[in-house]
């Protein structure tokens, strides 16, 4: 018997500053109506998708950009795009930038996504625990990712919930490239990780990563998760040149087995869609990536308790 869950990725072309809330919007709910009319159980919008990514600017008070942040979810603005899931019966994954008021009148800002069942209902919310990039203005930089000044790293961990038959987990953008990310998710039985990003096609630090490359290394993560942790992966970018910065396109639907069964070949709105069957994730999870087996967390130690690399002592320098 199999346990088939229809995945949409619906990739988004450019957000520029200048384009409207509801326009945006309605470009979402657009690639929400494809996915119905697919028969997609789920569909997976990409990161900060309700805005341009914004962490491109610079501003000394951080509240400049409190604009692009949303105080709730649902709010009057998204409430569209719930009501029209909801009419559909079509579960979705959003990532936008979240600002949480605190009882003592401070804030908190993340950069966050969440999982939204058929009938509407918020069932998991995740928040970007690998923020990339730098918090001051850099003028040696070709272009500015201030994520780590507008965004505090997650405070959720790496969640899982069962949901449409199966076992999800999100992540975003740069959490990808962490093996981390994955087998935190993989140990807890991930069958379905999704995930939004917003990746330019350059490198910030000059031409030392060419395009071809960073693309490369988008698959690489992805493929690599999926089957080091014998699950489905779905990765969604927004695309194109936004305010006159690329940003790479790729969306994938990744197998258990690391193949990639879908790919967008566009940096415009389109959607890409699979039929994900979670039976295949047993395979892996019984076999090769059988964690209770196999794992040895005795030596991993080193993994929990450093952030830096610790190299050997150079020859002739212990003494």
């Amino acid at each position: 018997m199999s346990r088939i869950v229809s995945v949409g990725g619906a990739q988004l072309g450019p957000i520029h500053k200048a384009d409207r809330r509801a326009d945006t919007l309605d470009r979402l709910i657009a690639l929400l109506e494809q996915a119905a009319a697919k028969g997609c159980d789920i569909v997976v919008f990409p990161e900060l998708a309700l805005t341009t990514f914004f962490p491109r600017w610079y501003a000394e008070d951080i509240a400049e950009m409190d604009c692009y942040f949303e105080t709730a979810m649902p709010n009057p603005a998204v409430q569209p795009l719930f009501d029209r899931a909801r009419a559909l019966r079509i579960g979705f994954h959003l990532g936008y930038a979240e600002l949480e008021k605190t009882a003592s009148g401070g804030v908190h800002r993340y950069n966050t996504a969440i999982l939204v069942d058929k009938d509407g209902t918020i069932v998991g919310k995740y928040r970007k625990v690998h923020l990339p990039g730098h918090r001051d203005y850099d003028p040696g930089l070709t272009r500015q990712h201030l994520e780590k000044r507008y965004f505090e790293p997650g405070d959720l961990g790496f969640p899982v919930w069962r949901s449409m038959g199966g076992i999800m987990g999100l992540c975003i953008c740069n959490d990808r490239r962490w093996p981390e990310t994955w087998r935190c998710l993989g140990l807890q039985g991930v069958e379905l990780v999704m995930l939004g990003y917003n990746t330019p096609t350059g490198n910030q630090h000059g031409a030392a990563e060419p395009p071809h490359q960073r693309m490369f290394h988008n698959h690489l993560s992805v493929q690599a998760g999926a089957y080091q942790n014998a699950t489905w992966a779905v990765a969604v970018a927004k695309a194109g040149i936004e305010d006159g910065h690329e940003l790479m396109g790729g969306s994938v639907i990744v197998s258990p087995q690391g193949e990639i069964v879908a790919q967008a070949y566009t940096q415009a709105d389109e959607l890409i869609a699979a039929d994900c069957d979670l039976d295949l994730c047993a395979f892996g999870k019984s076999t090769i990536f059988n964690f209770a087996a196999h794992r040895r967390p005795e030596h991993y130690g080193i993994i929990a308790a450093q952030a830096g690399a610790t190299p050997p002592p150079e020859p002739g320098a212990e003494g």
